[in-house]
């Protein structure tokens, strides 16, 4: 089996990608964070990684346990670039949980028929029943960036977006759905490198397309697009949790601790569910463009 879209991902390293992103990758050291604004500089430690995964597991035993016992609702909307994360977060969460009661929205493009519909209807069908978690592998926010990276939208139908956005949101949280959006934000050498990572694992081949490939070469269109959609999507009733996520590690234990700190279930462990690490945690106002760090 070859390299996927014909090694394009190598092809990039080796001749499209800036001089200071290429240096930063071959002069890497295992373990170390490649971003030098990131404020440590290794991969959190394995054995503290996973004693405290494994505490924050049993806490979401314990929350999944209050969601079914009270018909709670729970919504988490994972976005970010590609490789940011995203996938090895949902898959921390859902490691102990029940699937009947903790499953994974991750749509396809939309169908002829549902592009004709009103642009939020396919989402919603698939807000959380009583009793359920539903994790959002991207979600309506699709909208805000790739949709617009790509074309695939017209600026009309993406100022449309913004407008009801607000309402939509309101009426999910009103309704008495717990929303946590969550925002993976990694630097542009650490997504090289885990694409590279990826073309040479069979095992995680699968994971690339040709938005992968083709997205390398549109990195400042994703961070315009980016920037624009946290400053107006970001509100008091559905308000963004950004996580810099060039550490793994650290960013699924903060991402955990994002969706449990503020759910109040019988037998938490404060000392366990305490707030995410503040130094990689925050608001919109923790992105910025990490393609714009040279080293």
């Amino acid at each position: 089996m070859g390299k996927p879209f014909d090694g394009a991902i190598s092809a990039f390293f080796k001749t499209g990608a800036p001089d200071w992103v290429r240096e930063q990758i071959e002069e890497a050291s295992k373990g170390k964070v490649l971003d030098p604004s990131y404020p440590y500089d290794a991969r959190l430690d394995r054995d503290d990684y996973e004693d405290q995964l494994e505490a924050l597991q049993v806490e979401l035993v314990k929350m999944l346990a209050w969601v079914r016992e009270t018909g709670a609702r729970i919504a988490v909307v994972f976005e970010g670039r590609d490789a940011a994360g995203k996938g090895g977060s949902i898959k921390r969460i859902r490691q102990n949980l029940n699937p009947r009661h903790a499953s994974v929205v991750a749509l396809s493009k939309p169908s002829e028929v549902e592009q004709g519909q009103w642009y939020f209807q396919r989402y919603i069908k698939h807000l959380p029943n009583a009793g359920e978690i539903k994790l959002f592998d991207r979600s309506w926010y699709n909208r805000g960036v790739v949709e617009q990276v790509f074309g695939f939208c017209t600026d009309t139908e993406r100022e449309a977006f913004f407008a009801q956005l607000p309402s939509v949101e309101q009426m999910i949280v009103g309704d008495g759905i717990h929303l946590t959006k969550i925002w993976l934000n990694v630097g542009r050498a650490e997504q090289l490198r885990r694409f590279l990572d990826r073309e040479d694992d069979r095992l995680k081949q699968w994971k690339l397309s040709w938005i992968d490939v083709e997205g390398l070469q549109r990195w400042d269109a994703y961070s315009e697009a980016i920037a624009d959609t946290l400053t107006r999507s970001h509100s008091d009733a559905a308000p963004w949790v950004v996580i810099r996520s060039d550490d793994k590690r650290r960013a699924r234990l903060a991402v955990i601790r994002a969706v449990l700190c503020d759910l109040d279930y019988p037998g938490k462990d404060e000392d366990v569910v305490r707030a995410p690490d503040q130094s990689i945690t925050g608001g919109p106002e923790m992105w910025s463009d990490p393609g714009a760090v040279k080293g």
